[in-house]
């Protein structure tokens, strides 16, 4: 098969095209014919090394992390998918690689994709949909009449994230640049402000969650100054905290790294009276099941910035770095 590989960690570094042999299966797992992926930051950023303290993938490697596709053969164990199921997953820390022709995937990371949208919308939802689900639903319980900022709304977090937050029944407020503001009003914003123009902090006062993505230390800080006591501010971008040491089941002496690292974030939340989380997300089918269920009700819709094909996949994850992309920027395989 076909697929990308990063050789050495790098900023500047391209990813290879190369031939490699068809996965293997384990008893749990099921083999999937990848019709398209996602390009998202993350990649870049494994790409550049900022994770290796905690995900020190050794090269050479296939990147990417979101894909749909239709299942080719099945482990001898697998229960609820079979050949032909079209499907879709963000694959599990350690077993990603959907910048690929073919992927080998666990099915408890799976879901069907859903029927009413394209496969290429499709393989743009996974990651994205679980870091909304698991940020506004599973930990900051999100509830009917409550308040919530949701930083780049027009990005490929934001355009999910404040659909799944208006759903819930919130007051959605959001940032973008004034070319968007259509964008993310059209999707459910009740509050926009264009970043350019004005200081989101000086307008937003009294809410209950902050959904957290930019990696300025002072727009972390104005963040947690705009929630209400008791509220939450869940980070997509850090300081990690200690979760990461029990989710990655890192050695103990991480503990004090991940102490230093988010020390003064947490000092200032309690000094607010307010709550901090880091968020990495997690695979998680049975997630990606519910998500499915409120996109073939028309709760959520897919939002697509570009498609590129499999041999751009380079321009694409240059394209992605440039913060320009509204939505998901999508490469198509099959």
């Amino acid at each position: 098969m076909k697929a990308y590989i990063l050789e050495k960690y790098g900023k500047k570094q391209v990813l290879s095209l190369s031939t490699l042999p068809e996965p293997s299966l384990k008893p749990a797992e099921v083999l999937v014919e990848v019709h398209g992926t996602a390009i998202n930051l993350l990649d870049s950023l494994i790409r550049n090394g900022e994770f290796k303290l905690f995900l020190p993938y050794k090269v050479p490697f296939v990147l990417g992390h979101d894909f749909a596709g239709t299942i080719i053969k099945v482990g001898s164990d697998v229960k609820r998918f079979k050949i032909g199921d079209k499907v879709y997953a963000r694959p599990s820390d350690f077993k990603i690689g959907t910048f690929a022709e073919q992927i080998a995937v666990n099915e408890k990371d799976l879901a069907l994709v859903p029927s009413n949208i394209t496969t290429e919308e499709a393989a743009g939802i996974p990651l994205v949909g679980l870091t909304s689900w698991q940020a506004l639903v599973e930990i900051a319980n999100v509830q009917p009449g409550q308040k919530v900022f949701i930083q780049a709304g027009s990005g490929g977090v934001g355009t999910f994230a404040i659909q799944l937050a208006k759903h819930l029944g919130a007051y959605v407020a959001t940032t973008t640049s004034s070319v968007n503001i259509d964008l993310v009003r059209s999707l459910g914003a009740d509050e926009v402000i264009d970043y350019k123009k004005y200081d989101f902090s000086a307008i937003l006062k009294d809410f209950d969650v902050v959904l957290h993505s930019n990696k300025d230390v002072k727009v972390l800080e104005k963040s947690l100054a705009i929630l209400k006591p008791g509220g939450t501010l869940i980070s997509l971008t850090g300081p990690p905290t200690l979760i990461i040491m029990h989710q990655f089941n890192l050695a103990f002496y991480f503990k004090l790294i991940l102490n230093l690292l988010s020390a003064s974030v947490r000092v200032k939340a309690k000094k607010l009276n307010v709550n901090y989380h880091f968020l990495f997300m997690k695979a998680d089918g049975a997630a990606l099941a519910e998500i499915t269920k409120l996109i073939e009700a028309g709760k959520i819709k897919p939002v697509v910035d570009r498609v590129f094909g499999f041999e751009q996949l380079n321009e694409a994850m240059a394209y992605v770095e440039t913060g320009r992309s509204k939505g998901k920027v999508i490469l198509k395989i099959k």
